[in-house]
């Protein structure tokens, strides 16, 4: 690597760093909260004995997790507007991201919430619970340290797949990255350097699971 390559990776490293701070990680934060709310809803629509609500959660998971995920970022930005409906490029993002979310931490929920043994529902129905204060104060926490190993890769998917927010114009990572290889034609370098900034932004996400996962370890039924 020469002085002018280096001068160049040094310089770009602030624009795609700021590009993480201020796009990535929000874009990724947000999308993903909104997209574990849904997928706590879906999961209990799913484990319902109610057949339409059970039915209807089935219908979503099976075209979100059986569609592309830039399909459904396409249909949302430049498709829903055909039918007079214009969303701005980030909430547009946001939009995708949390249905995708959803649709694929739904089945992670559930199976977190099957795998508690019925014996802790048992236990909390003993003690005069409701279902739905069991549901909470017993079956989620044990549930979550379950679910957090799964829900953390899909998670770290989701900051990776941020990327393709820059096919819609959204001002994060990788478009921070595009537009100064654009400038100084040196794409294999500022590709390679923004794949390095994904890299060390998931190994500290790998981090953070590690942590929640031994916090949330005293909650599990041993």
């Amino acid at each position: 690597m020469n002085q002018a390559t280096w001068d160049l990776f040094l310089s770009s490293l602030g624009p795609i760093v700021l590009g993480a701070l201020t796009g990535t990680i929000p874009l990724a934060l947000v999308s993903f909260a909104v997209g574990l709310v849904l997928a706590l809803l879906l999961a209990l629509m799913r484990l319902s004995r109610r057949r339409w609500l059970s039915w209807t959660a089935r219908v979503y998971i099976s075209i979100v997790r059986g569609t592309p995920l830039l399909v459904q970022l396409f249909v949302i930005f430049y498709g829903l507007p055909s039918l007079g409906v214009v969303i701005d490029p980030w909430p547009s993002a946001v939009f995708a991201f949390s249905i995708n979310v959803g649709g694929y931490a739904a089945e992670v929920i559930r199976a977190a919430i099957l795998s508690v043994p019925k014996g802790q529902w048992e236990a909390a129905y003993m003690i005069g619970m409701s279902h739905r204060r069991a549901l909470t104060r017993i079956i989620l926490p044990q549930a979550a340290r379950v679910s957090v190993p799964p829900l953390s890769n899909t998670f770290i998917s989701l900051v990776k797949d941020t990327s393709l927010a820059s096919l819609i114009l959204v001002t994060e990572l990788f478009r921070q990255a595009q537009q100064v290889a654009a400038f100084s034609q040196e794409f294999m370098l500022l590709y390679l350097e923004a794949a390095l900034v994904y890299w060390v932004i998931c190994l500290a996400l790998s981090s953070v699971q590690g942590v929640l996962e031994k916090r949330l370890d005293r909650y599990v039924a041993h």
